[in-house]
């Protein structure tokens, strides 16, 4: 599924650098070839007005992992883009760091579906979301 030969670690956090996903601190953290995984703080940057985790926050760190999982399972030439996530937010977190673990339900030729999961730092399960990708040719 995901290629751990032709991507680092190191290169995917490139990939992240000038997004939305390092100004919320995301990381990715772990790869392998049926998961991606990263982490992102709990703190002023990714918490509401009431002090808990945004739901926002969690659905942008589900798409970061999806996304980018998906690009690492995607053929050579072709790049893939959103077209569905839901988040459902389980449990709130004031502090720390939650860790998503995006892995595949279907990689096709031209669309995929990715099962992320969220948990902080016991484990417990915080957000549950999947994601919805369409597989394009990359414009020449």
């Amino acid at each position: 599924m995901i290629n751990t030969e032709r991507y680092t670690l190191a290169e995917l956090n490139q990939w992240n650098l000038g997004t939305a996903g390092e100004a919320l601190g995301i990381e990715l953290t772990a790869i392998g070839p049926d998961f991606l995984e990263g982490r992102m703080p709990v703190d002023h940057r990714t918490v509401q007005p009431m002090g808990l985790l945004h739901g926002g926050a969690s659905a942008l760190l589900a798409e970061t992992l999806g996304s980018v999982a998906a690009m690492c399972a995607a053929p050579a030439g072709h790049a893939c883009v959103g077209l569905e996530i839901n988040a459902n937010h389980l449990r709130g977190v004031r502090a720390g760091w939650v860790t998503g673990r995006a892995t595949p339900v279907h990689v096709g030729r031209t669309t995929q579906v990715w099962d992320i999961r969220i948990t902080d730092e016991q484990g417990k399960l915080v957000c549950v979301s999947r994601l919805t990708l369409a597989v394009r040719p990359m414009d020449k």
